[in-house]
């Protein structure tokens, strides 16, 4: 199925658990501005696919990045919210429990072009295919796929103690925000050992790389929407175009032109 207009517009009359299929296929064209799907939940797992453009979906205790032609997995039953940039196109793939042995937590999955096709395809077709024939062969062959794509490491963990979230939401308005982790500390009436100790209990990363874990998510998500490297250099603090793409480079393996070059060979 597809549609257009904002993420709440486009899946306020859709229930993916009343769809008695092991997996639907939902096409969203978001128009003009970036919008976003408030925290919701539903039986079935979900696959969040941009082609186009990029989503951030948070998760409780992380926030993953959906660059074009990745994919995050979101278990059944799990709490969520979506965020589009302008001009994204986005497929959401819904998985009944029992049909695929796919991951018990979040992740990102990198898209093959024949599983994305795969996807394109079961969106153009009606969410009650029949059970037998060639579209029940198709989504027997995606299935397959699916749980064969490889995971990617484009997630922020984050955390509900109130502490830390003080520092997420600060460093999510203002992500060229440099403020050291002793003047946090100060600023949070903590130690500096302490708030040390508590970063890295919530969130698994010392806080250094836990913030440029931040910043990878934030130029992911700012690239996507067509943001030059410049800008977003400027945007998140850095001295100089050069130190963001060894940044990037170091985390992705890429600059930032030659990977969305990539994606953009397969789009």
């Amino acid at each position: 199925m597809t549609t257009d207009g904002s993420l709440i517009q486009s899946l306020r009359h859709f229930d993916p658990d009343a769809v008695d299929r092991p997996v639907a296929a939902w096409r969203v064209e978001v128009r003009n501005h970036g919008s976003e799907q408030p925290v919701h939940r539903h039986h079935k797992g979900q696959l969040v696919l941009a082609v186009h453009g990029g989503v951030t979906c948070e998760v409780p205790k992380a926030m993953w990045m959906v660059p074009p032609q990745h994919a995050v997995w979101i278990p059944g039953g799990m709490p969520h919210s979506n965020r589009a940039t302008d001009n994204a196109r986005i497929y959401f793939l819904f998985i009944a429990p029992d049909a695929a042995q796919m991951p018990s937590e979040c992740c990102t999955l990198s898209i093959s072009p024949l599983l994305r096709e795969l996807i394109r395809y079961l969106a153009d077709q009606a969410p009650d295919y029949p059970r037998q024939g060639a579209t029940a062969r198709l989504v027997a062959v995606l299935l397959e796929q699916l749980v064969a794509a490889p995971v990617e490491q484009l997630h922020l963990p984050i955390s509900e103690h109130p502490k830390i979230r003080c520092i997420t939401e600060a460093l999510s308005q203002d992500a060229a925000d440099r403020t050291t982790l002793a003047d946090w500390a100060q600023r949070l009436a903590m130690s500096e050992r302490s708030l040390a100790r508590l970063v890295k209990k919530e969130t698994g990363l010392t806080f250094g790389r836990w913030r440029q874990q931040l910043h990878l998510i934030v130029a992911l998500h700012q690239l996507a929407s067509g943001t030059s490297v410049q800008q977003v250099a400027g945007k998140l603090g850095y001295d100089s175009v050069t130190a963001f793409i060894t940044m990037f480079k170091k985390a992705l393996g890429q600059s930032p032109t030659h990977y969305f070059a990539a994606l953009r060979q397969v789009d």
